[in-house]
């Protein structure tokens, strides 16, 4: 089957930049523009979140984009309407969507995975999804439809933890820098946090790392990709295209200051 994403990993190995954005978001229809920008900026993975009235995760910049986005008019038939056609013009560029486990399971775990792969997603990040609820009830559904889970590593995941993600993984983990949500300042000390990625790196796991929460530039970018294959920049995108006419414009000059 064919598997986009470590597809992407085999192609460039290092420095990957995954970008997420809240589709909806700062317009209803700025979804795929959005997302073409972005791919043809040079962003090797995309992350569209879907919206959610209670997303514990995230910050405030993500949070609000949320809002907005459901202002809007964003729900999940409207995104898999505005996806149905999007392979057509972004061809390879892995696409995940992450959101929450409740609009997931309120559209149906099956309709959504079948909806999913029929718009050519190639993951899905619910980070509320408890793993073993995974194992024992989604992943015939997730296989069937050749759809890659992806799962959240912390500071504070046990050994044994990991590992086992690990296992359950096809596509990549999502490192979590530190404590607290998406966009917040990085309160932990650079070296406490190197330590982590360090001790992570060393456990030689079999997916590739990409690092999340708190990368918002090019230093932070660099930074995290000197302890993994990339890093995952959401917050300081979201607050790029805040308030701007020219979203597609504005997410493309972002994508050229992290990578350039």
């Amino acid at each position: 089957m064919n598997n986009r994403i470590q597809q992407a990993f085999q192609k460039q190995g290092k420095k990957l930049l995954n970008v997420y954005f809240t589709a909806g978001y700062p317009r209803l229809h700025d979804t795929v523009p959005v997302l073409k920008a972005l791919t043809t900026a040079g962003a090797d993975l995309i992350e569209i979140g879907m919206p959610f009235s209670d997303p514990l995760a995230d910050g405030p910049v993500i949070q609000q984009s949320s809002t907005v986005a459901l202002q809007n008019g964003m729900n999940m038939r409207v995104l898999f309407t505005q996806l149905k056609d999007i392979r057509n013009e972004v061809p390879e560029t892995p696409i995940l969507l992450m959101g929450y486990l409740n609009p997931v399971m309120q559209f149906g775990v099956e309709n959504f995975c079948r909806e999913a792969a029929a718009a050519g997603v190639d993951g899905v990040i619910l980070p509320d999804l408890p793993l073993d609820d995974y194992v024992a009830e989604y992943q015939e559904i997730f296989r069937r439809y050749n759809l890659k889970p992806v799962f959240l590593i912390t500071p504070q995941t046990a050994p044994s933890r990991i590992r086992r993600i690990d296992e359950l993984t096809d596509s990549f983990l999502y490192l979590v820098s530190g404590p607290g949500t998406t966009g917040g300042a990085n309160t932990q000390a650079e070296g406490v946090q190197d330590a982590y990625f360090q001790r992570i790196e060393d456990m030689q796991l079999r997916n590739p790392r990409l690092i999340g929460f708190g990368i918002a530039d090019k230093a932070s970018f660099q930074h995290a990709c000197q302890y993994a294959e990339g890093a995952i920049i959401g917050s300081a995108l979201i607050k790029a295209l805040d308030g701007t006419d020219d979203a597609p414009a504005a997410a493309a000059k972002f994508v050229s200051s992290v990578l350039n």
